[in-house]
């Protein structure tokens, strides 16, 4: 089995639609794929409605955290979206989005940079606004030449020139939602270092004594050093190991089922969950 358990559609920051998404996971050769867009399910219908047969989708999302000022992301999976306070922090999350980007354009208008809100929400669309949006705009208006290299001190890394916070949930408070609402919490890209700052590794310890399931090591962001490292932390601290490709489209260099997750680990992350379940296609439309 070939098994992604860490994408992302037009319902937050990726390009492509969920329905794309799943048929090019089926198209990929994959058998299971996670669509964990960022704090929101939005796109889990129209997902489930397209999943061609034999592949199987596992509902989540990527809850944006923060541990002692840093950024951080933790993977949701088949939690009950309706639990309503998961949804009231999601949703909390989601309504801070759009005056934080309306804030880093009028920083990045301070810098020179002539972008607008209304091209920024051309970008995102329907999706929850967010800085790949900004990124993206930044590239269409030749400021950088990818989106990875809008993510400096000198643009929208955390910290940056044109960085803006927004509301994040403590991570210990999203382990105690995700399991008061049946899911299964995976610490996502832990190690990302080239993405900003990173929260401390000591830290995983305190989040697996908290009810952390398991770290994404396998991950583009990490290289072949980090993830024997952080292989050692989860099995010294009994949490799982997952593989995925954070795949958002044409907006990032990954492509889907670039890492995997062990079977044996799925079926965990399976049997552990109980306020959802696995999607089976059904050779949707």
């Amino acid at each position: 089995m070939r098994i992604d358990l860490h994408t992302h559609s037009t319902a937050s920051d990726g390009t492509d639609t969920p329905a794309q998404l799943v048929r090019k996971a089926a198209a990929t050769g994959l058998d299971v794929v996670a669509l964990t867009d960022h704090d929101t399910t939005r796109g889990h219908a129209e997902a489930a409605a397209a999943l061609p047969e034999g592949l199987t989708l596992v509902t989540g999302a990527e809850l944006s955290c923060r541990l002692d000022g840093v950024s951080m992301h933790m993977l949701a999976y088949l939690f009950d979206p309706e639990e309503p306070a998961l949804l009231a922090e999601r949703e909390l999350v989601r309504d801070d989005r759009v005056p934080r980007a309306r804030a880093m354009v009028a920083k990045l208008n301070e810098l020179g940079v002539p972008v607008t809100w209304e091209q920024v929400a051309r970008i995102a669309g329907d999706g929850s606004v967010g800085r790949p949006h900004v990124a993206t705009a930044l590239v269409e208006l030749g400021v950088v030449p990818t989106v990875n290299d809008a993510f400096t001190q000198d643009w929208l890394a955390d910290g940056g020139r044109a960085h803006v916070e927004k509301h994040e949930t403590d991570p210990f408070e999203a382990l105690r939602l995700i399991k008061a609402a049946g899911g299964v919490a995976v610490f996502a890209h832990p190690a990302a270092a080239k993405r900003g700052r990173t929260v401390p590794e000591t830290a995983i310890a305190d989040l697996a004594a908290a009810g952390l399931d398991g770290i994404e090591v396998d991950h583009m962001d990490h290289d072949a050093q980090t993830r024997a490292r952080l292989r050692g932390t989860a099995e010294e601290l009994g949490l799982l190991v997952t593989g995925s490709s954070d795949y958002h489209g044409s907006r990032k260099t990954c492509v889907l089922g670039e890492y995997t997750t062990d079977p044996e680990v799925y079926g965990e992350i399976t049997r552990r969950a109980f306020g959802a379940f696995p999607v089976p296609g059904a050779g949707g439309a």
